[in-house]
């Protein structure tokens, strides 16, 4: 058995992750989705103030309170760009037998000091800007449009992607991350959606925010499709995180 946290990226709580979930419980593993601080049932709980560093302690307060070892801490978009490498790189000195292994869906680990939205092209950070506007939360994008080429995608699905998305507090996507290096001494998975690996080692060679993508201390899978695989391939992403665990 193993014992995985599984972290959503922007608008989405662990409600996202239910057929991954299901597939690895199925298996016989021990699985905790979690919905970070202001996103789905916890959605209540969003203030201008909830930030990279209100996930970061979610994750942790969770291995300790849960008793957790030896976790497979799986996190898609932005919870694996920023999230799981500031959680792992805290472990070494609190909790250092806690985390076995990272993965990484259709993401990588930001650099230290770099945010989410730096992250994005200057249009988008200027579109994203435009949406928050005077406010402190980024709305969910238009689902149908971002679903367009994702053909394994059911209607139920989309419509509940659209019912339960939140809106995203806009400090998680200005936090810059603080990292010392102790996360990059766990073993990590890149599972890839929207690139192939090469795309991937290519762009690490070039482009200052992939550049803890380079080497070959990285184990990859590709899982061709759609950014959120967890809705339009769950068994086959649920298979991957099998195999990692």
């Amino acid at each position: 058995m193993t014992t995985y946290v599984l972290l959503p990226g922007f608008w989405l709580g662990a409600w996202a992750w239910r057929p991954v979930t299901a597939e690895l419980r199925g298996r016989g593993h021990d699985v905790h989705p979690l919905s970070l601080t202001g996103m789905g049932e916890r959605a209540h709980l969003a203030r201008p103030d909830t930030d990279l560093e209100t996930h970061v302690t979610d994750v942790l307060n969770l291995i300790r309170y849960e008793d957790l070892h030896d976790v497979v801490l799986v996190g898609h978009s932005y919870a694996g760009a920023a999230v799981i490498p500031s959680v792992a790189d805290r472990m070494p000195d609190r909790m250092p037998d806690r985390i076995a292994r990272l993965v990484f869906i259709d993401s990588g680990p930001l650099p230290d000091g770099m945010s989410q939205a730096e992250f994005t092209s200057p249009e988008d950070q200027a579109r994203n800007a435009e949406l928050v506007g005077d406010g402190w939360q980024l709305p969910a994008p238009p689902w149908p449009q971002l679903a367009a080429g994702a053909s394994e995608l059911s209607d139920d699905t989309l419509e509940r992607l659209t019912r339960l998305s939140a809106p995203q507090p806009w400090a998680t996507a200005t936090t810059p991350v603080r990292l010392t290096g102790a996360w990059e001494k766990l073993p990590r998975l890149h599972v890839l959606c929207s690139f192939g690996v090469e795309e991937v080692r290519a762009m690490a060679a070039v482009v200052p925010a992939f550049r803890h993508m380079a080497g070959d201390d990285w184990d990859h899978r590709e899982l061709s499709g759609w950014h959120w695989p967890m809705f339009d391939r769950p068994g086959e992403l649920a298979a991957i995180l099998h195999e990692a665990g």
